[in-house]
């Protein structure tokens, strides 16, 4: 069995302007070392003992605590009990004691009715021979908490224009809030009545209230009725819509450089349309994500008139141009260097320009991308020209690529049209070949995730599709598609597992074309690498020839399982999950000679702020060889 390291990255640095640099290249390392502390911690058994927490110090104290309650009740006293800030008070004399004793009782009696426990018998007793030698005495907090309180009924009421049927985007839109905000409400009759449940149901409902229709709706009043002889509590909220708000105009601040209307066919948000708190964060993350600008903010102005409120725009804008310089390594592909300059408007077409120089041991590439401000369906003109030399499993591949096409960028779908020459010449042991051909392609892309980076649960879909024509020697016509589909289901509510979630990947792809076809190689596939099939090298999977030598081929496919669950710290999730995966990818030129090559790993995943960081231990099985995988980041 051998060891290897297959991808190691280090975080890159930014120039922006040129004469600034700011370096991350310690972020993996770092990870690393925190992964080890957090799996540590998460695994350190969590004492439940009644006594409350030893000192280490040599600090003399007036008094040290027990608790003694059941455990849950047990740790929250021993967090919170106002007693504690008193016990390295020496000079307390007995009647200041028995004050502090008398405050403590009352304390212990509130801390208990944020739990939901509001009958308990509370005891404290004090020993002046206590056990630890550097404590004058010793208290003993004895708890029986009683029966909890439980909620018996919930009352939900509404005040302004949420009331008046008819006047929002549909006729029903005020009674269908209405039903949402008493449908989602999450402290329900015969729950046990706690006032952190009881705050975060208000603020739950509020949240609904607000996040449609009504930006200033508010909480008019709320009340908890406790029944101590029933241990009961009757729960009334009544909300206050306010008006139902409609967007006006955008009014843009910070503009410099760029024109208004640019701002607005990001935007696409639409004059006269009823307020929806979504749509204005949408708006939001196109403008972030366009590149234009470095900050975004929008808001709604509630200032004047509902039935026409202005939407605030406040911008920075992005440096006209910039520089990336990246540095990584891995032992597949060695020091890797990489350098990106970014024109945000270039002089004369006022397109955006990306450049990009990358260059490690397999690969060596260059390339410029071209791309005009998008019309108001969010579609773009784009041209790109690539050169690349890299390994592809046992050949050497020089490459061209050039591409003209449209693109459309939206919230949930992608589209791509584009017509894309190539031209590959493939060597291998002093023989070179060249290939070159013409295509049309569609590309589309369908992201229906709960939430990104970090999704919970959905799925995404995308489909290529292209035709073309070889261009060297007899001109042969070909077909080429290719699909991924990606899907994320929660389990604890559907399995009785205590948390996690299921992640399944697939992929497959063909070129149809007559067997003496002279086809690109970059035309044709090869997998292989932390997001294909972990536990083998990058392109490492392909059809093999004659000889072993290994070649792109005409059919793919992929699959994955795996199996994500959260890293607990005292009963609670923490940044850290773990998982455990089944990877299989095959790749030939017939389907008779398809042979899956399987990897089996586990590994680490963290919520870090630039993404998922990806931390895999994977075993190839048709190689014999672990290989440890990382990455960054989520795409789909």
């Amino acid at each position: 069995m051998n060891w290897r390291l297959s991808h190691w990255t280090f975080a890159p640095f930014v120039i922006a302007p040129v004469r600034k640099l700011a370096l991350g290249s310690a972020f993996f390392v770092a990870a690393l070392c925190l992964a080890s502390e957090v799996l540590a911690q998460a695994n350190a058994p969590t004492p439940l003992s009644s006594p409350a927490p030893t000192q280490t110090s040599a600090t003399p104290l007036a008094f040290d605590i027990e608790v003694s309650a059941p455990a849950d009740v047990q740790a929250f006293l021993q967090r919170h009990m106002e007693l504690q800030r008193y016990s390295e008070l020496t000079d307390l004399d007995a009647t200041e004691l028995t004050r502090l004793l008398a405050a403590a009782h009352n304390n212990v009696q509130d801390l208990l009715g944020t739990l939901g426990y509001f009958s308990p018998t509370i005891q404290l007793t004090v020993q002046d021979t206590p056990a630890n030698p550097l404590a004058q005495r010793h208290i003993l907090v004895s708890v029986l908490p009683g029966n909890p309180v439980t909620v018996s009924r919930v009352t939900i009421e509404f005040t302004g224009a949420i009331l008046q049927d008819g006047i929002g985007a549909a006729p029903e839109a005020g009674e269908t809030q209405r039903n949402a905000i008493r449908s989602g409400w999450t402290l329900a009759p015969a729950m046990t009545f706690t006032q952190s449940g009881w705050d975060a149901a208000k603020t739950q409902a509020l949240q609904v209230l607000t996040a449609q229709h009504y930006p200033v709706g508010r909480i008019l009043g709320s009340s908890a009725e406790i029944d101590p002889d029933t241990h009961t509590a009757a729960l009334r909220l009544t909300l206050d819509s306010g008006p139902l708000y409609r967007l006006g105009a955008l009014q843009i601040s910070g503009l410099q450089k760029f024109d208004a209307a640019l701002v607005n066919r990001l935007a696409r948000l639409t004059v006269g349309v009823d307020y929806q708190q979504n749509q204005l964060l949408e708006a939001q993350q196109r403008l972030v994500d366009s590149g234009f600008f470095d900050s975004v903010f929008v808001s709604l102005d509630t200032s004047g008139d509902p039935v026409n409120a202005p939407v605030l725009v406040q911008l920075r804008e992005a440096r006209l141009q910039k520089i990336v310089l990246g540095v990584g390594a891995s032992t597949d592909s060695g020091l890797r260097l990489s350098m990106e300059h970014t024109h945000n408007k270039v002089p004369g077409i006022d397109w955006r320009a990306v450049s990009k120089l990358s260059l490690d041991r397999d690969t060596q590439s260059i390339g410029t991308e071209l791309t005009a401000p998008p019309d108001d369906t969010g579609t773009r003109w784009v041209t790109s020209a690539l050169f690349q030399s890299q390994a592809a499993g046992s050949f050497e591949v020089d490459s061209q690529r050039y591409r003209v096409g449209r693109a459309q960028t939206q919230e949930q779908v992608d589209r791509n049209y584009y017509l894309q020459y190539d031209r590959a010449k493939t060597s291998a042991g002093g023989v070179s070949t060249t290939a070159n051909a013409l295509t049309v392609n569609y590309a589309w892309t369908q992201r229906n995730f709960s939430s990104l980076p970090f999704p919970s649960s959905g799925y995404g879909l995308g489909a290529e599709i292209g035709g073309g024509v070889t261009l060297e020697n007899s001109r042969q016509p070909y077909l080429r598609a290719r699909v991924r589909w990606l899907g994320v289901w929660p389990l604890a509510q559907q399995s009785g597992l205590a948390s996690g979630r299921l992640a399944l990947r697939a992929e497959g792809g063909a070129v149809l074309a007559r067997a003496g076809a002279d086809l690109p190689s970059t035309q044709l596939f090869l997998v292989g690498g932390d997001t294909s099939v972990r536990g083998y090298a990058l392109r490492s999977i392909g059809s093999e020839l004659p000889g072993g030598a290994i070649a792109a081929g005409r059919y793919l496919t992929t699959g994955s399982v795996e199996w994500q669950r959260p890293i607990l710290r005292d009963g609670r999730p923490t940044e850290w999950e773990s998982t455990v995966f089944v990877d299989a990818g095959a790749v030939a030129d017939t389907l008779p000679e398809m042979n899956a090559k399987i990897g089996i790993g586990a590994g680490l995943r963290w919520r870090s702020p630039v993404g998922p960081l990806q931390i895999d231990l994977a075993y190839g099985v048709a190689v014999k060889e672990l290989r440890l995988h990382l990455s960054v980041g989520f795409t789909f």
